[in-house]
């Protein structure tokens, strides 16, 4: 399938992804996984990636925390509101719950994330994980060793995510950002220019195995499968890989053909 016909694919399931979203209420479909999922910016729709990828079998409820910038001091901010919105997923039903932020899960390094995502099992009882750890399954799904890495972010917060892959021992061969520290209404930046701004990182990346790009505000979805097949190797990212990890975590195989290498087998 062509990137134009994915992308038109894309924008029909925009209205009629929030609808089922909305529609398919816990009262309604109480025996499916219910992923609760929290996400930076306030007032965070269930992005149309999920019901794109997984248009049944599991319902997706969002919350957002309103996240004012891609920077560590408005992460400091916004953390103490990860809890509060995981315990009102779980009062509306979820039964799984991921705090999808990649860079609000990785600036302060593994142990944060993995001490946050245990403080949102504990706060709530429920099977939990973030973005941050699902990029990292991804990976490792994909057999990463030496990543090229292409993000959303400002150098210190792509320094601050290449030590946090190395604590999890991949070797970072080239990471860049896009300078972005506004989070724009609607997501970053699509199709072919990140296409190409990931495409150069890589290809500035001696001996790389796998990309990764990271920022959930990015739109990749339709953007894997023409990456692998022009770069050759797998393409890992952060929305795509953290609801495989997140619906895996609710109960489903999380495979689906035809997204790239990893959820092809997954």
């Amino acid at each position: 399938m062509s990137m134009h016909a994915r992308r038109d694919i894309l924008k029909a399931g925009l209205a009629g992804g929030l609808a089922l979203a909305v529609g398919n209420t816990p009262g309604l479909g109480a025996a499916q996984p219910i992923l609760g999922m929290i996400f930076p910016p306030l007032d965070y729709p269930v992005p149309p990636e999920a019901m794109q990828l997984y248009p049944s079998g599991v319902t997706f409820l969002a919350r957002g925390i309103g996240l004012e910038s891609m920077t560590p001091d408005s992460y400091d901010k916004a953390i103490p509101k990860v809890l509060p919105a995981a315990l009102s997923l779980a009062k509306e039903g979820a039964t799984a719950i991921s705090v999808m932020g990649t860079s609000l899960t990785f600036y302060k390094g593994r142990a944060f994330n993995e001490s946050l995502t245990a403080q949102v099992a504990k706060a709530t009882g429920l099977p939990s994980t973030t973005m941050s750890t699902g990029i990292v399954e991804g990976l490792k799904a994909a057999g990463a060793r030496r990543i090229a890495v292409a993000t959303a972010y400002n150098d210190e917060v792509t320094g601050r995510l290449s030590a946090f892959l190395e604590e999890y021992g991949f070797a970072i061969a080239y990471a860049r950002g896009l300078g972005y520290e506004k989070i724009p209404t609607g997501g970053i930046i699509v199709d072919d220019t990140l296409l190409t701004f990931s495409a150069d990182v890589y290809s500035r990346a001696s001996r790389a195995d796998t990309l990764l790009i990271s920022c959930g505000g990015l739109k990749t979805l339709d953007l894997i499968v023409p990456l692998e097949a022009r770069l050759k190797v797998p393409v890992v990212s952060s929305t795509p890989h953290a609801l495989w990890s997140g619906v895996r975590l609710a109960g489903l195989s999380g495979r689906v053909p035809g997204y790239g290498r990893v959820l092809d087998r997954a």
